[in-house]
């Protein structure tokens, strides 16, 4: 091999790298925005099953409003004697270390059935039993509906989450419990002071803000006041730093510090399944039950009450009362459940990761972005891509080391994640290295391909022989995937067209437009046009792309011309052919619109199914010209630049006529538009006297001269080449728009004094 022919494939192998890394960087972002979430979050959970159940230092029970209870006490709301009692119980019998009731204590939720008076009671019996300040801490929430909005939907509490809170926005409180248990005046609501959050992100299983901010208060989520219980720390010994919250005992020493991310959140660390040996339970009604006992005169039931409450799973354990019973709907799957269970176990596990530190682990991240994830996904992908894309006698042994090398991450990234609960991004680094390999193999297939075939089958579809022969020649190697280019958009579409269609069948319709279809494309590849593609009955094309064409608006402009004159044509020979065809397709009219400038060009669409085509803010405004063409009474329209290009290429063969400055709909700066009248050796000089008289009346129109401009508007449209009634299919031209609607409009509502000229289209 040559020096030279080495380094231009070493040119191409970096260039081929370049292309191929912005895969993994698709990934990386996609994975930054959210959108790989679902598939991560699953593979997390294939992670914990895979580690599977573990122990905890702490031990956590619940207790079940479960259908049982329900059945023997009745239905929610209860009388919250119970809790008051069970509570007590637990706490000054049972030796528990804390208690967390997963039950909102609101007003709002307890219907007017309930016996007010009996309700008033157990408030008071729980309200005297909080005043004493126990370790019991009641359930707060924002998700709650707290107002409807103009449609009747519901608005909600919004989660002051710090990473998502506007600047100087003031977080709103939560729904607080409400009970009147003040101890001097019973009438007076008393919200205790130890309540915890409740709430998780998007009502999920997976992550729970520590802490919200408010104007009141910094409010903890139930498990951390739970934890906080659990070491004996005072509510003044919280610290909330920038990455975490640390629990600080009187003496100083810091008894757990829990590491935060973006500056709130925790992953909950799922322990076990809920229904689990793990996971020791009890209902309610039996735990309130054994309560009562305690105050019997029985001697007996005394006494199984207090060895109920005597048993080791209470001893220092964690208590957690909350509903269960599926009619409560406070259900949702975990990475253990795939089925929904009660979510109060969400607390539990949470006061189990605090309590024993182990965090579920992430590669730093800094300034909000995961560098060091990204950096795992581009190793993995480029390793994998360079084991795939090696060549040689070896290349189908390497292509599968390919594949083992994306297993053994995979299988790495599960222990590592049992060893020591570190989440490694599987999900965008796996997809990254398999789309990555898979894009470099398939362009190694790509580069075997001899450039004449690819060129022409890429582009043999929609550009005339003639072309493809000159790209082929050119050497030239068209860009695919979009890129910037200076081309002149072409839009066509057929007047009424709609009415085509109901006066013809399907067979002669299909007929009639395969042949008129057929003479507008040869035209357009004559002249050196692209075939972007046909819409219905419209035909859209593109001059200078793939290859560039230095005379390109000239050349659109010929083959309006040229379409226009064919249809002529067609006219007559569908006219001679008698009652074949109806008299509308003896007038059939074709509009045309064009404009110049820098487009966006290249194979758009799917991986699988793509299109050759263009797109940008100068293709919008070549389709409006061809649609304005209506309003305009023309049948050919372009923008400034398309013939500002035209006459620097092509002289004054093509004859224009200014039509004025126009907003068309969508953009907001005026756009100067020209009739393409048509080919110097066709225009007759009634036409150019027509059009002369016709720019006269346009400047007394700019000066605004409304009665000049009637007047001369009056006379060229005497001599306007396309008359209504008697050219076929025409139904105005553009002085009698100047002379019906424009100018009566600017008469109408002047314009104001620093107008230009502009007239602003209220129609595509």
């Amino acid at each position: 091999m040559t020096p030279v022919r080495s380094k231009k494939r070493q040119a191409f192998s970096w260039l081929r790298w370049a292309v191929l890394l912005a895969v993994p960087t698709v990934w990386c972002v996609a994975a930054h925005v959210g959108w790989l979430d679902f598939l991560e979050n699953k593979l997390v959970d294939w992670r914990f099953r895979y580690r599977g159940e573990i122990d905890a230092p702490v031990k956590v029970v619940y207790v079940d409003i479960d259908s049982q209870s329900i059945a023997e006490i009745g239905g929610t709301p209860w009388d919250r004697t119970y809790f008051a009692r069970v509570a007590s119980a637990l706490i000054e019998q049972a030796g528990v270390r804390a208690v967390g009731i997963d039950v909102l204590f609101s007003e709002n939720g307890v219907p007017e059935a309930v016996d007010r008076n009996k309700h008033v009671r157990g408030n008071l019996e729980l309200g005297k039993f909080l005043f004493r300040d126990p370790p019991v801490v009641l359930a707060a929430s924002y998700a709650a509906a707290v107002d409807r909005n103009i449609n009747g939907e519901l608005v909600f509490r919004e989660l002051p989450l710090i990473s998502r809170m506007e600047p100087g926005r003031e977080a709103a409180l939560p729904e607080l419990p409400a009970l009147r248990t003040h101890p001097t005046d019973p009438k007076k609501v008393w919200n205790p002071a130890l309540v915890g959050l409740i709430d998780t992100i998007d009502g999920g299983t997976r992550t729970v803000p520590a802490f919200a901010p408010t104007p009141v208060r910094t409010y903890l989520h139930l498990s951390l006041e739970l934890a906080r219980l659990h070491y004996g720390v005072a509510r003044d010994g919280v610290r909330i730093g920038g990455d975490a919250v640390e629990f600080v005992r009187e003496d100083g020493t810091v008894a757990a510090r829990i590491p935060l991310r973006e500056g709130q959140l925790i992953d909950v660390n799922w322990f076990s399944r809920w229904s689990s040996a793990k996971n020791p339970r009890v209902p309610i009604s039996t735990t309130f039950a054994y309560a009562e006992m305690l105050a019997s005169e029985n001697e007996e039931e005394r006494a199984a009450a207090e060895a109920f409450f005597a048993q080791e799973e209470f001893k220092d354990a964690i208590v957690l009362i909350g509903p269960v019973d599926p009619l409560e709907q406070d259900l949702a799957p975990t990475p253990f459940d795939d089925v929904p269970v009660p979510k109060v176990g969400i607390h539990g596990n949470m006061v189990k990761t605090i309590v024993s530190g182990r965090y579920l682990q992430r590669l730093p991240a800094w300034g909000g972005v995961a560098w060091l994830d990204f950096a795992v996904v581009f190793g993995l992908a480029i390793g994998v891509t360079a084991l795939a894309v090696s060549g040689g006698v070896r290349a189908a042994l390497n292509k599968a080391a390919s594949v083992v090398a994306m297993g053994a991450f995979a299988w790495l990234a599960f222990e590592i994640f049992k060893a020591s609960h570190l989440v490694l991004p599987l999900a965008p680094a796996v997809g990254a290295a398999f789309t990555t390999s898979f894009a470099g193999v398939i362009w190694q297939l790509m580069e075997e391909e001899k450039a004449k075939g690819r060129i022409k089958g890429m582009f043999g579809a929609y550009v005339s022989p003639q072309l493809v022969d000159r790209m082929v020649e050119s050497g030239e190697d068209p860009q695919l995937g979009g890129h910037d280019e200076e081309i002149t958009a072409y839009f066509s579409d057929i007047q009424s067209f709609s009415t085509f269609s109901e006066k013809l069948g399907s067979g002669p319709l299909v007929e009639l437009m395969n042949e008129y279809l057929t003479a507008c494309t040869d035209i357009v590849q004559e002249e050196g046009g692209t075939l972007d593609k046909y819409i219905g009955d419209a035909v859209v094309a593109m001059f200078g792309a793939p290859l560039a064409l230095p005379d390109h608006a000239y050349r659109a402009c010929v083959a309006t011309q040229r379409v226009h004159k064919k249809l002529g044509e067609l006219r007559e020979k569908w006219r001679s052919e008698g009652k074949r065809w109806p008299e509308i397709v003896w007038q059939m009219q074709s509009r045309i619109g064009l404009n110049s400038g820098v487009c966006t060009i290249g194979n758009m669409g799917s991986r699988t199914r793509f299109n050759y085509t263009m797109m940008g803010d100068n293709v919008n405004l070549a389709a409006r010209m061809e649609s304005g063409a209506k309003s305009w009474g023309v049948y050919t329209m372009c923008a400034e630049a398309t013939k500002a290009a035209c006459v620097q290429h092509g002289g004054d063969r093509v004859v224009f006529r200014p039509l004025g400055r126009i907003v068309v709909k969508g953009r907001t700066q005026a756009v100067p538009i020209y009739e393409i009248v048509g080919l110097k050796e066709d225009v007759t000089d009634k036409t150019r006297e027509c059009i002369a008289l016709f720019e006269q009346g346009l400047k007394k129109y700019y000066a605004r001269n409304w009665n000049g401009a009637l007047e001369l508007f009056a006379k060229s449209r005497e001599l306007e080449p396309n008359v209504p009634g008697v050219t076929p299919g025409v139904m105005s031209n553009p002085s009698l728009v100047y002379l019906e609607k424009v100018v009566p409009e600017a008469i109408e509502t002047p314009p104001p004094e620093d107008w230009d000229g502009r007239y602003v289209m209220k129609e595509k």
